[in-house]
């Protein structure tokens, strides 16, 4: 293929950035603002027709604020006009959702600061466990329910299932002994589970039977410890057996497709589901034995609506009276605890229900005192101070059900008849545990009092003022008592021998010091914890109940010169000797410090500590440490890095980048925030010295050179590592760092306080450039990015295009010949091997291709002050212009030869694009008053049309580019060109 010479545009930077620069536009701002809310005039027309003459139209309009979706849509909703018109299968699933916004409408009245049963429910199953073994009575039902039996006449269906009852009540079970707890567990789930089959294959009678085979096992305490837990299991079924027949009533009131309104009465319900509801009751009513017959009757309380407006209010009072019937004290408060459950589900309005059934267990409230129940525990083996804490579910959630909106004289009432009774520490600690903060708090020193006076033997002190912390900690007492209170719960707290109950009080008692006190009582709680903790490794088993203290310290403590100027604080974190769960406590540390430190730190005190705290999470780094910890370790150590300012103190702050390095040296993204850090500390430097570098801070920004030059070789992703070169080889550049000698005697001297000359300091502007060309050999053909293998063609062009922009201003070395890192960079792009499929070796070509266009003006677009560049340093010579066009021949003989390869492997529409984008490079950065030039650019041109392939849009707009351009001074020779340059059509 012929060659073609290459002759560079002279280009007029000034003047062409002048011209394309935007007209300046005068601008009336008024009442003008960008973020002002747009007024859209809406125009109406009319069109007025006459006869016998042309039509008319008559327009007005209004300025309003419109909102374009919702005029497009006409104020109509798309989606429920198509749900309008859909089958009679869709008004089914309407009505379940009409349901279920009714069901919460219901609920309403119970406002979100009410703490449902649900969240309460994991608590009770993990905190009531056993390990004896249990029982259960299973039914063995016969066959005679079951679906699909064939019964023809009404009266045999309802004796059938009444006999099937009474074959269940008696004694068609069988018992299960000796099961687990899980054992026990999971029979039950079987029966939730079997409850819902039966009901869904219309077996409505054994559902009941499941129901009542549950419920008597909340009469059962063989083993008491797991009672609290087993009432959670069972009401589970309850609740879901007075769903399936409320929902079953409700779908009955449906007539000709119309479902109930929202807040329906009882005269909107037909005949027929208000016959099935009471048959239900009735059903539920021959049930022979109290404690079935109440949980069944409470859980489909709800299905009274259906019957009449005072119904759930009638019998409300009535299963409170029920409950007087059970003897069980702790049988006893769980009916109750259930019955105000369902009460607050149904009518939360009800209080008189509620304050019933807390009236009556206080006059009940000294059974557990008495022999009857002193006996049971006997027999179990099952101490008082065991045995007490089992009423706490129950009591907790009658008392949050009674205080939840009850006024202030309902609340202090029931608190005086509490203190009336004896051995009331269980009542009490109810009451802490379920009374609103705000009111505990301002009665903090009463409740003291109160708990001084109770009987240590039945209920432990220390739990009282752990519920009496947990109130302290939500709302605040007296200012005038805060101290007192302090002193008095602490004189018990840390008489306290058995570590865990320690810490379990002192984890609530922390935030309080920390919220009302300063950093001197918070030390001393810290030294008593340490003090009671440490004998025999106790911190071993508390370590969650210790992360808690330290989450609580650090919230309270955002000023971090205060935080480790607490002396204990510090060897209370030793005591966390497992290091994942040291490595937690490290990060939630870092995380504070990150989101609350507001100003860079240049504090010993913090920097000595906080290094620690960040070696700590460095170290945990291993072969088996996830992709995702990693890259949070990193983060929270770059914030920390970030963070770290002393000033002018230059030397400082690059020291301190030393050690960080030595410490983190296994975290990559680390080492990079480190050494974008000492980049911008040299070019912090050069804006101090306003550029006029002295003696001793050329040494500084070399050392700071040498330290990127060393550090970068550690990484292991190479286009991090290719990008760094780059980024600090620009700073090196900006430095006036020029010299070639090695940057390691630099940065060894570092510490020297005597200057050297160019020569002799060493890592430059020019050992990056050329390590980074050395590297680029190395990248593989495919990278990871976000765990996704990538081909890495593009990501290569689009380094080497940045590269080029800087390779612009990089002076020559007068030992190395002209535009010798640009000749090693193309060697080492020839010899690459590249995709057969891609074109992005042409595209670098043709980006060198403008490079070296660009270092032929006499003056270059941009450069670095106070670097001479070569447009400097060679002025133009002919000498250096000769070899720069000699390059420019050899990249577009390469070009060329690739396109003629391109017609050969049949790529037309490779060839196509290649050729046109070549065509306009020609165009933008040649001189086309060159024939040969010229005549290469026309001959692209038909290259580019030659098969069909070409864009005919971008063809004509090229087209008029050129026309318009070559109406400009000294721009004449394009209108010859224009002329040679015919449009292919598609035809």
């Amino acid at each position: 293929m012929a060659v073609f010479p290459w002759h560079s545009r002279n280009r007029n930077y000034k003047a062409e950035f002048a011209s394309c620069r935007l007209e300046a536009v005068p601008l009336e701002f008024g009442d003008y603002h960008p973020l002002k809310p747009i007024t859209v005039t809406e125009s109406k027309t009319k069109k007025v027709s006459r006869k016998g003459s042309t039509s008319s139209t008559s327009s007005s309009s209004s300025s309003s604020v419109v909102d374009p979706l919702s005029s497009v849509l006409d104020g109509t909703d798309p989606l429920s006009m198509f749900a309008a018109s859909a089958d009679p299968a869709a008004l089914a699933a309407t009505t379940d959702n009409s349901r279920k916004k009714r069901d919460r409408d219901d609920n309403s009245i119970v406002g979100s600061d009410f703490e449902p049963w649900a969240s309460k429910r994991g608590e009770i199953l993990a905190r009531y466990t056993t390990t004896e073994k249990l029982s259960i009575n299973l039914f063995m039902g016969s066959e005679k329910g079951k679906a699909g039996t064939a019964i023809s006449a009404m009266s045999e269906k309802v004796r059938t299932r009444l006999e099937e009852l009474d074959d269940f009540e008696e004694g068609s079970q069988k018992e299960l002994l000796n099961l687990t707890q899980q054992d026990y567990v999971n029979r039950i789930e079987e029966l939730n589970q079997s409850l819902k089959d039966a009901w869904a294959s219309d077996q409505k009678v054994k559902a009941l039977k499941i129901v009542i085979q549950c419920s008597k096992l909340l009469s059962d305490t063989s083993v008491i410890q797991f009672y609290p837990s087993k009432f959670v299991l069972i009401t589970d079924i309850l609740d879901t057996f007075g769903k399936l027949v409320y929902e079953r009533i409700f779908s009955m009131c449906m007539d000709n497709h119309s479902i109930l309104p929202d807040h329906f009465s009882p005269e909107n319900v037909n005949d027929t589901a208000k016959e099935t509801c009471l048959n239900w009751f009735f059903k539920i009513a021959s049930i022979r034995e109290l404690i079935p017959r109440f949980y069944v009757e409470a859980s489909i309380l709800k299905c009274n609506k259906f019957l009449s407006k005072t119904g759930i209010s009638e019998c409300l009072p009535r299963l409170t009276c029920m409950v007087r019937g059970i003897g069980d004290p702790l049988v006893s408060v769980y009916a109750r605890a259930y019955l105000c459950r369902v009460g607050m589900e149904v009518a939360p309005h009800l209080k008189e229900s509620l304050n019933k059934n807390f009236f009556d267990f206080l006059l009940t409230f000294k059974q557990i005192h008495g022999d009857t129940v002193q006996n049971q525990l006997v027999l179990q083996g099952v101490e008082l101070p065991s045995y007490l804490p089992l009423y706490s579910p129950a009591m907790d959630w009658i008392f949050q059900c009674i205080s939840y909106h009850a006024p202030e004289a309902l609340l202090t009432e029931m608190m005086e008849r509490c203190k009336k009774l004896a051995n009331n520490a269980l009542l009490l600690n109810s009451v802490m545990s379920a009374f609103r903060a705000e009111f505990i708090a301002t009665r903090s020193m009463d409740f003291i009092g109160m708990i001084k006076e109770c009987d240590e033997s039945g209920f432990p002190k220390h739990l009282l003022f752990r519920s009496l912390g947990l109130n302290l900690a939500l709302a605040n007492p007296p200012e005038s008592d805060r101290l007192q209170i302090l002193n008095e719960a602490w004189k018990v707290i840390t008489k306290l021998k058995n570590p865990q109950d320690y810490i379990n009080c002192a984890e609530v008692w922390v935030e309080y010091t920390c919220k009302h006190f300063t950093k001197r009582e918070v030390n001393t709680v810290l030294a008593d914890i340490i003090k009671h903790m440490t004998p025999d490794r106790a911190f071993e088993d508390s370590y969650p109940q210790l992360q808690s203290i330290i989450k609580k310290v650090i919230a309270h403590f955002h000023d971090f010169s205060v935080l480790f100027s607490v002396e204990k604080f510090l060897p209370f974190l030793d005591m966390f000797q497992k290091e994942s769960v040291r490595v937690e406590v490290c990060k939630c540390i870092m995380e504070v410090f990150i989101k609350h430190q507001q100003e860079p730190t240049k504090d010993p005190v913090i920097l000595n500590a906080l290094l620690h705290i960040c070696k700590t999470m460095h170290d945990s780094v291993n072969a088996l440490t996830l992709e995702d910890e990693k890259r949070m370790l990193a983060y929270l150590i770059n914030g920390f890095i970030k963070m770290v300012s002393f000033g002018r103190d230059f030397e400082q702050q690059l020291s301190f980048y030393v050690e960080a390095r030595s410490m983190f040296c296994n975290l990559e993204p680390v080492l990079v925030q480190l050494i974008h850090s000492v980049n911008r500390l040299a070019m912090e430097t050069r804006k101090v010295m306003k550029g006029n570098h002295s003696r001793k801070t050329a040494a500084f920004v070399r050392a700071c050179v040498a330290y990127c030059f060393i550090t970068i070789p550690s990484l292991v992703g190479i286009f991090t590592r290719l990008n760094l070169y780059l980024h600090s080889g620009q700073v090196a550049l900006a430095n006036q760092c020029l010299s070639q000698e090695h940057g390691t005697l630099l940065f060894r001297d570092i510490c020297r306080a005597s200057a050297h000359n160019r020569q002799q300091w060493g890592s430059s502007a020019d050992a990056f450039f050329k390590a980074a060309i050395s590297l680029v050999p190395e990248v593989p053909k495919m990278i990871n990015i976000d765990g996704k293998m990538r081909p890495s063609e593009s990501f290569l062009l689009e380094f080497l295009c940045n590269f080029f922009s800087t390779l612009l201003i990089v002076p020559d070395h007068p030992e190395h010949g002209v535009l010798f890192l640009v000749r090693e960079l193309l060697n080492v792009i020839q010899d690459y091997t590249w995709e057969d499929s891609s074109d992005e070796k042409i595209r670098i070509y043709t980006c060198v291709l403008h490079l070296l266009s660009a270092m032929s003006q006499e003056t270059y677009l941009y450069h670095v002050d106070k670097v001479d560049s070569n447009d400097s340093l060679y002025g133009g010579d002919s000498k250096f212009l000769a070899e720069n066009n000699k390059l420019c021949e050899t990249v577009m003989a390469q070009i060329l030869e690739h396109l003629k390869t391109l017609a050969k492997d049949e790529a037309l529409k490779r060839q196509s694009s290649l050729g046109l984008s070549f065509f306009n490079s020609i165009l933008a950065h040649g001189d086309l008053r060159s024939n040969r030039l010229n005549q290469l650019s026309v001959n692209l041109w038909h290259l580019a049309q030659r098969h069909g392939c070409a864009d005919t849009r971008t063809m004509v707009k090229t087209l008029e580019y050129i026309k318009k351009r070559s109406k400009h001074p000294d721009m004449g020779h394009l209108t010859e060109l224009a002329l040679r340059l015919p449009l292919q059509t598609r035809t």
